[in-house]
Order: C-alpha cells, then structure tokens, then sequence
C-alpha cells in the first residue's frame, strides 16, 4: 500500500488549506469584536491537540492537524448566544475521546493480530481523512451552496441558525467515530467476523470484515456524537436522526470500500475513511431531500 501513499497527501491537500484559512480568516474577525470568541476558540482547540499529542494518541503534525480543523468547526457553527460548549467542539471532542479509548481496549490482543494502532499515535492523513469533510461541508463555498439549495429542508431546530451544512458534519464526525470504535471493538469482541460482500469468514483486522458486536459498537458510537452534536448545536430530533443515519451508513459504506476498493490496492485506508464520511454527508442529503416532514 506503499505506493497509494500520493491517496493520503491529497486528503491532506483538499483539506487543510481550506481549515486552515478559513481558520486564519475567522481569527481575524473575531479578535476585532468584543467577545472572547476567538481566545476560546484557538485556546480550546490548541489544548485539545496537545492533549492528544502527550497521551500518544496523535504525532505531533497529527495534533497540529487536529487544532486547525478543530478550531475551523467551532468558529463554523458559532450561535447566539455564544458558548463555546455549544459549537463543535463538544462532538469533535467526542470523536477523539471515543477513539481514544476503542484503540486502548484489548490491545495486547491487537498487538498479536498485528492490528494496534501506532504507539506513535495516529497522523496527520489521518486525523485529515476522518475530520476533514465535516470542516469543509461546514465551511466557505461548499457552506454557501448547500445554503442555497432551496429544494432541502432547514427546519431542523427552532430556527436559530442554518442547520443543513452543519447536520452534514455532524453525519460525517459520526461516522469518523463509528468506523474507529467498530474496527477496534470488532477486532477484541464477537468471535470471527465475516466479510460484508460475501459473509464468509475472515480473520480479524481484514479489510472490509464486520461483526456483529463491532457493528453494534459503532452504531452506539455514531448516535454518542450524534446526540452530542445534536445538543451541542442546539439541533432537534430530526437533526439527531439525519446525522446518526448518516453515520451508520457511512460506517456499512466503509466496510464495503475496504472489502472491494482497498482490497483490490486501488485506495489506501486515508482515502477510504475520506469517502466514508463523504458518504455520510452524501446520505444525509439523501434523507433530508426526501423526508416528508
């Protein structure tokens, strides 16, 4: 897979110039008003990242990575009044938390598989490949699009701000932490499991194998961030189950990739967890242009 490695510099190159200027360009305007919206925001954002880095859980690069599309998605789903807990930070919070704690479960097994994450931590491409699309569905022309799509619903809370770009990353945020928990839980728990193209058995850690206590696990996972998003931006009932559908099928989706596109050499796992979470989004506006409300 040596050679897919040009998959992960794209990811890294359709994401972070985007964050990272929307970043810099929102940074700009909030320091020139009264409240303390960019402080929380970089404090907040920058705390996270070197968390992740001192615990191992991110290469330095990775957490770098992590600050600048953590800070991107809180300054995109600021609301009035501000609060720094009702942005995303709390469901991006969650996904790390949540992969945090999947990688630590039964890794000594994992270790044997072969399967453990990194003692290093995860990288840059792929701390990129499963938060980048929530920042970028949430952010710059991809936002102003999607807000002038007439024919989709926004009615998904009592109106306070523009919900259908942001239900959107949520999805996609949730699928990032369905995947994780999945793989990880799936690999320690629930016996062999089976490939999702033929549901002949497979070894653990194969591209594309499922089982049911992994699938379980992650469908938790997704309504966890799901539900957190949901409060965090002041979303309804509908906001929740749009994005942890979302989720759920990217999570299906992912495994399919893995079991046909990755097997194959043709995508390397960076770009199959990009388009995982692209097919979340891509589910949820599915639901919502055809969802009799």
């Amino acid at each position: 897979m040596a050679t897919l490695t040009w998959q992960s510099k794209l990811v890294l190159l359709l994401v972070m110039p985007f964050a990272a200027t929307s970043m810099l360009l929102d940074s700009i305007v909030w320091f020139g008003e009264p409240q303390p919206v960019a402080i929380w925001t970089l404090g907040l954002s920058l705390l996270l990242g070197l968390v992740t880095w001192k615990v191992r859980a991110a290469t330095p690069a990775a957490a770098a990575t992590g600050f600048v599309i953590t800070a991107c998605l809180m300054f995109s789903t600021i609301s009035s009044p501000y609060s720094p807990w009702h942005t995303a930070l709390v469901p991006t919070l969650a996904v790390a938390l949540l992969a945090f704690a999947a990688t630590r479960v039964g890794r000594h097994k994992k270790e044997r598989l072969g399967t453990a994450e990194a003692r290093r931590g995860r990288s840059a491409s792929q701390v990129a490949a499963n938060l980048g699309l929530a920042a970028l569905v949430a952010i710059g022309p991809v936002d102003s699009w999607l807000l002038d799509a007439r024919w989709l619903p926004l009615h998904l809370t009592g109106g306070q701000m523009p919900q259908f770009p942001l239900v959107l990353a949520i999805a996609a945020l949730a699928e990032a932490a369905a995947d994780t928990v999945s793989s990880e839980i799936g690999q320690v728990m629930g016996g062999k499991p089976r490939m999702i193209t033929t549901l002949r058995a497979a070894e653990p850690g194969t591209d594309g194998a499922i089982s049911l206590a992994g699938t379980f696990a992650g469908t938790v996972a997704a309504g966890v961030v799901a539900g957190l998003g949901t409060w965090a931006l002041r979303g309804n009932g509908n906001f929740f189950a749009v994005s942890c559908a979302g989720g759920v099928f990217g999570l299906l989706f992912d495994s399919l990739l893995g079991a046909t596109l990755e097997k194959w050499g043709w995508l390397n796992n960076d770009a199959v967890n990009f388009l995982s979470t692209a097919s979340a989004a891509g589910f949820a506006v599915v639901v919502l242009a055809f969802w009799r409300w």
